[in-house]
């Protein structure tokens, strides 16, 4: 069996550790103990699912000194965004125990049987039910919120659907240590092995998703990684969906107003959101278009001294570097000028300098709108708000978009730009920045392609959706119905008859 190596980003050293790649043999384990797994995760309930996921979060948080230490050392991101992100890791499956708890998430509906138009209509009661074993691939840049112990393992075990996940190369000992505090609290509530389990290796990868055991899959990660998985899910003789999170240029649209009142708190509120985390977040602004005006000049000014001052980031791996590295000098042979880069030395590990290029609006073609991820960013100068609808309509989709207004500016300009982004965007910022995505019920974080390849959200309570399927019961007798589907149920909101009937928990 081939060992799995890790790498410390801040010096590039590579050393083996005691994990293996997981073979065909070892797959057909874990397979078989999630779909025997799946009966009894259903089987807990909303209620016993919702007290595992405390027990989760719990676990994860007494590790926390061990689970950041190791994440530190295969990512570089540092201890204070490495200890927030373990924060968010745990806040987010005590958020999926209250969805759970609060059950509107399973849509049930019944409608009693009675005399139609077309005549006798049947009892139909209907509600939606987990899928069954999904496939998890962990993100490199964040190692816990999107990774192993990320949103979408929750919303899975929340669902009622084991997860196996696929451990990314960058942190395999963060999720080790992950998989194991996760399943130490399963085995607390009683639960067997197979409710979680974790794989390595890219063929690993591969294999798990043309299983058949498996019914589902999530990805964070590139356009290529979604291609290749989806190459391997076309192997199989039953499709299966794949939800995957990918590219995103989120551009941010700062109108004169907002230029003239303050050009200077913007510009800084633009250096952090795209250097923060050195750049490798999906949501890191890629374009931020500015006025051409004296406002506009004092923004981008500051926005240089502050680049030109900072110090260089470390990327997660040498294949992000090396991707970064290249695509600054795609955009910069493309036409984008450099406006400020920090001289930093890279020594023997993964450190890069921030780059911020410049470009008039003419001059923005489709080999400069696309991501570079990392901490580079565009600012494209333009002459007149009128000229942005059709520019932005170019720009391919993403995740946010933003707009920043000042007290000059035209309501009427802010709606038709509002209304250019939301046709390619999941999300719409007023006046601040798309970095940092709130664990809640409102959230939505997807978008149209390339920035995801689906309708859902990967964050958030509705991200529970992607790992259920409706089922309807017909003229079933009670005893066999889901407690929520039966006659006098009131824990729940419910649609009886075609009346909204809220819950009284």
């Amino acid at each position: 069996m081939n060992v799995v190596s890790t790498v410390d980003p801040r010096d590039g050293r590579r050393r083996a550790t005691d994990l293996t790649e997981t073979d065909e043999s070892g797959l057909e384990v874990t397979a078989a103990r999630a779909s025997e797994a799946a009966q009894w995760l259903s089987g807990l309930g909303r209620v016993g699912r919702a007290e595992m996921l405390d027990a989760i979060a719990a676990s994860l948080e007494s590790r926390r000194v061990d689970l950041v230490a190791a994440a530190e050392a295969e990512t570089g991101l540092g201890h204070a965004r490495l200890d927030q992100e373990l924060t968010r890791a745990a806040l987010q499956f005590r958020m999926f125990g209250e969805v759970l708890r609060d059950g509107g998430y399973v849509e049930a509906a019944i409608d009693h049987a009675a005399d139609t138009p077309l005549g006798r209509g049947p009892d139909l009661r209907r509600m939606l039910v987990p899928l069954g074993p999904v496939a998890v691939f962990g993100a490199s840049n964040f190692p816990f919120a999107f990774s192993v112990a990320g949103g979408d393992t929750a919303a899975a075990l929340a669902a009622g659907c084991p997860a196996v996940l696929k451990a990314h190369p960058s942190h395999p000992l963060t999720s080790h240590a992950s998989a194991d505090a996760i399943g130490s609290a399963i085995r607390d509530v009683g639960g067997p092995e197979g409710v979680i389990a974790i794989v390595y290796g890219e063929q690993a990868g591969r294999s798990l998703v043309r299983h058949p055991t498996i019914r589902a899959a999530a990805l964070t990660g590139s356009v290529g990684a979604a291609r290749a998985i989806q190459a391997a899910i076309d192997e199989r003789p039953d499709p299966i969906p794949l939800y995957a999170e990918l590219s995103s240029v989120n551009p941010i649209v700062v109108l004169p107003g907002a230029a003239a009142d303050r050009g200077e708190k913007v510009a800084e509120g633009l250096f952090a959101s795209f250097t923060a985390s050195g750049g490798q977040l999906c949501t890191k602004p890629g374009l931020a278009f500015v006025p051409s005006d004296p406002g506009g000049d004092r923004l981008v000014e500051t926005l240089r001294e502050r680049v030109g001052s900072s110090g260089g980031t470390v990327l997660l791996n040498e294949r992000i570097r090396d991707a970064y590295e290249s695509g600054a000098t795609a955009f910069e042979q493309a036409g984008a000028r450099v406006s400020a880069r920090p001289q930093v030395d890279p020594g023997a590990g993964f450190s890069v300098a921030p780059t911020l290029l410049e470009v008039g609006l003419p001059g923005l073609t489709a080999e400069i709108a696309d991501e570079c991820f990392g901490p580079l960013m565009v600012v494209v100068r333009y002459r007149d708000v009128a000229e942005l609808d059709a520019v932005l309509a170019t720009v391919p989709s993403s995740l946010t978009g933003s707009v920043h207004r000042g007290p000059e500016d035209d309501s009427d300009v802010v709606r038709r730009l509002v209304d250019v982004l939301a046709a390619r965007a999941g999300r719409i910022v007023f006046d601040g920045y798309p970095t940092g995505v709130r664990v809640s019920w409102a959230q939505h974080h997807g978008g149209p392609w390339p920035s995801t390849n689906a309708v859902h959200t990967s964050v958030g309570a509705t991200s529970i959706r992607r790992f259920l399927r409706p089922l309807a019961w017909q003229d079933a007798p009670d005893w066999i119905l889901p407690e929520e589907l039966r006659d006098g149920y009131t824990a729940i909101p419910r649609r009886v008859d075609g009346r909204l009937e809220s819950g009284m928990a």
